[in-house]
């Protein structure tokens, strides 16, 4: 399962993407609307930084301007996918922007019958949201699972996407149901990090090796000897 981060946030952006793991990112307008500036450039610079497939969302709620709003969106980046909201007006966009070969992000679906005419549309991606589907008292994990064994039987080249993590263990959630992708909001990512024998078996790791310093002056000289081996080279 690929990792996008979900944020409106380049600060996030820039720190996350160092870790390498990354493979696209996800905004919405009421992230984008939490930050300062522009909003396009922040756009722009999320894609240079993710390198990835970068969501962009249309707020019209009428087709033809969806579209417009669409195409507008893709010229910031190869890498944008247009972000278009669950409803007939949706699909129908989603038909026409797909047909002009834009990638689209359906969103805001919650159930097997919209993936499946999300599909048909020609989504590439499918977002489905499961903190919201747990704020309903319904198993999102069971509809993540649902949505996947209805499209997959199929042979769809939909890809289903799993949004709206509220915790770390909803990544694991979603990778088991079988989702392509899951767009994680930093702080979900950072707790993904944390575990207490991690922590402990480092400090355990440093403490016995300053127990021998001999051992950080070798590591020393064995550092700038392969640093003079690359330099040479």
């Amino acid at each position: 399962m690929r990792l996008f981060i979900d944020t409106g946030s380049v600060k996030e952006v820039e720190e996350i993407a160092a870790w390498g793991v990354l493979s696209g990112a996800t905004t919405n307008p009421s992230l984008l609307a939490k930050e300062e500036g522009d909003p396009g450039e922040a756009i722009k610079r999320i894609c240079d930084l993710v390198q990835g497939p970068t969501s962009a969302e249309v707020v019209s709620r009428d087709a033809k301007q969806m579209v417009a709003e669409g195409r507008a969106l893709r010229t910031l980046s190869e890498h944008i996918v247009v972000k278009v909201p669950f409803s007939p007006a949706g699909l129908a966009a989603t038909r026409e922007l797909t047909q002009d070969g834009h990638p689209v992000n359906m969103t805001l679906v919650f159930s097997a019958n919209q993936a499946l005419l999300s599909a048909e549309a020609g989504a590439t991606y499918i977002s489905c949201f499961m903190g919201r589907v747990d704020d309903m008292s319904v198993d999102s994990v069971a509809v993540l699972e649902e949505i996947v064994d209805a499209l997959r039987p199929a042979g769809t080249t939909s890809q289903v996407l799993a949004a709206s993590l509220r915790n770390p263990m909803h990544a694991v959630q979603a990778a088991k149901a079988g989702c392509e992708v899951s767009t994680i909001p930093y702080k979900v990512l950072k707790g993904m990090l944390e575990h207490p024998l991690t922590t402990s078996g480092i400090e355990r790791f440093e403490a016995d090796w300053q127990k021998r310093p001999e051992f950080a002056t070798w590591l020393e000289g064995l550092v700038r000897e392969a640093g003079t081996v690359g330099a040479a080279s």
